[in-house]
């Protein structure tokens, strides 16, 4: 089951689990749709994948599978990626 991260490991930019901006790769790096295309042009810079649009899970079946907590951003954000 997805994570749902709640923000953009490159700026920290809020992604709730229904923004539609969220960008994630095959390990669940997440990214705002901005650093996807500016900065990392589609692809991750852990594992070097292809980012896509994250899936929305339906709300009402938030409740019962919570979208994570955790924040992972990147001190040194995209631009040293």
């Amino acid at each position: 089951m997805l994570e749902l991260r709640p923000c953009c490991e490159c700026c920290g930019a809020e992604l709730p689990p229904e923004s539609t901006e969220a960008r994630i790769c095959s390990f669940e790096c997440t990214f705002c749709q901005a650093c996807t295309e500016v900065e990392l042009r589609g692809h991750c810079p852990n594992c070097g994948g292809e980012l896509l649009r994250r899936p929305i899970r339906p709300a009402a079946k938030l409740a019962r599978f919570p979208a994570s907590t955790v924040r992972k951003v990147k001190p040194q954000g995209c631009a040293a990626a």
